[in-house]
């Protein structure tokens, strides 16, 4: 039992310092992409506290889909498993839904849902990009 609760507790250690470490890139591709289309500057910290949580989600999912599809897909893209793509959707809402309630502007106004719908779709292409140029 004790050896179980210490698997458990470390493993939820590693996964808040790796979503720490990897919401740091999202975070300036938000802010940088709300910078420039609200033309008011947003809070940088709120930024990253949307990117780490949308990042900690994302982490999850994808583990939850690496162990739906387990040995079933062996050799095939991960983009053509449905329950990948079905989390990449969810992803992307609850990312455009973080952003856009969790950034505010400096002016203490909300950035508009449309921003941060761009702001993910860039993020997303970014990591698409540099996940394909990484797997070749």
């Amino acid at each position: 039992m004790t050896q179980t609760l210490l698997t458990f507790l470390s493993g939820a250690i590693w996964w808040v310092i790796y979503s720490s470490a990897g919401a740091v890139l999202p975070a300036l591709v938000v802010w940088l992409v709300l910078r420039w289309l609200e033309k008011v500057p947003v809070v940088f910290n709120r930024a990253y506290f949307a990117s780490l949580l949308w990042t900690l989600a994302a982490v999850a999912m994808s583990g939850m889909v690496i162990i739906a599809q387990h040995g079933r897909a062996a050799g095939v893209s991960i983009f053509e498993l449905p329950w990948m793509r079905a989390s990449l959707v969810v992803d992307m809402v609850l990312g455009a839904f973080l952003v856009w309630r969790l950034v505010p502007r400096i002016d203490a106004r909300r950035v508009k849902p449309t921003s941060a719908c761009m702001a993910v779709a860039i993020v997303m292409m970014v990591a698409m990009i540099v996940g394909t140029t990484i797997r070749r």
